[in-house]
C-alpha cells in the first residue's frame, strides 16, 4: 500500500532543499485551478510559507469563471497567496504583432509572467506538469514545460488525483475533466484521443491495447524534441585527431 505520508514529507524536503541551495526567498507557480497546479501548490506551501499562485486568464472564458473559482478555492483551503494577472490583452497584442494565432501563445506568456515575477522577488518557478503529459509531449515547449523544479513530475495523472484525495483537496477539482483551458470546450482526453486511465495503465504496467500502445508511442516519438535540451554545434576535431 502506498505510503502517502512518507511521500508527502519526502517531496516537502525535496522542495526545501532546492530553495535553500538556490538562496531563494520563495516559490511562484501558475495556479490554473487544475489538479496538477493544486497538488504543486499544496506541496510548495507545506515546504515554504512564501508560496504564491498566479491566476493568469489568457483569452479563454473559463479562465475567468470555473478556473479562477477553483484556483481561489485551493489557495484558501491550503493557505497560500494568490495573485491575479490578466494576460488577455497581452495575447491579443502578440497575435497582432506576429500576424498569426496559436494555442501555444497562452502558456508561453504565462511562463514569461511567472519568470518576470520570480526575477523581481527572488523566487523559484515551480512546474506543474505530470508524468503522463510529459511522456506523450502534451505540454508547450518553453511554456508550461519550463520551470526551475517540479515536485510532481514522477506522478501520472491518475496518481495526482489519488494524492489530492489523500490530502482532502476539494472534489470540485479532483472530479472535473482535465483541461488545459486553452480554448472553450477543450479537454485533454478529447485532444489526445485516449483517457488518462488507459495512458497511465500503460505507463505503470506496460499493458494497453495495440491501438492505444501505437498511439502513445507515436506521441512519444513525435515529441521527443520537447524532452531534450537544445542541441549545440560541436566542431569536429582538427588535424586528424
Amino acid at each position: 500500500m502506498r505510503n502517502y505520508n512518507q511521500e508527502y514529507n519526502q517531496r516537502i524536503e525535496f522542495i526545501r532543499n532546492i530553495i535553500h541551495d538556490a538562496g531563494a526567498s520563495g516559490i511562484v507557480f501558475g495556479n490554473s485551478g487544475g489538479k496538477d497546479a493544486a497538488l504543486t501548490g499544496i506541496l510548495c506551501r507545506a515546504a515554504c510559507e512564501n508560496t504564491i499562485g498566479i491566476i493568469m486568464p489568457c483569452g479563454s472564458g473559463r479562465n475567468y469563471g470555473e478556473d479562477r473559482e477553483h484556483a481561489e478555492l485551493i489557495a484558501e483551503q491550503f493557505s497560500f497567496v494568490n495573485r491575479f494577472a490578466d494576460l488577455s490583452a497581452v495575447r491579443e497584442a502578440m497575435i497582432a504583432a506576429a500576424g498569426t494565432d496559436s494555442v501555444n501563445i497562452a502558456p508561453r506568456l504565462r511562463m514569461t509572467a511567472l519568470y518576470t515575477i520570480a526575477a523581481s522577488e527572488n523566487l523559484l518557478v515551480a512546474g506543474t506538469g505530470n508524468r503522463s503529459e510529459r511522456y506523450v509531449g502534451y505540454f508547450t515547449k518553453w511554456g508550461d514545460g519550463a520551470y526551475d523544479f517540479n515536485p510532481i513530475a514522477d506522478l501520472t495523472a491518475t496518481e495526482v488525483i489519488d494524492f489530492l484525495r489523500f490530502l482532502k483537496a476539494p472534489s470540485q477539482i479532483t472530479d472535473k475533466p482535465p483541461s488545459a483551458g486553452l480554448y472553450e470546450g477543450q479537454t485533454d482526453e478529447a485532444e489526445l484521443g485516449i483517457t488518462y486511465e488507459r495512458l497511465d495503465k500503460y505507463l505503470l504496467t506496460g499493458e494497453a491495447s495495440e491501438q492505444d500502445k501505437a498511439l502513445i508511442e507515436r506521441y512519444h516519438s513525435q515529441t521527443e524534441h520537447k524532452r531534450q535540451p537544445p542541441r549545440h554545434f560541436v566542431p569536429p576535431l582538427q588535424g586528424g585527431e
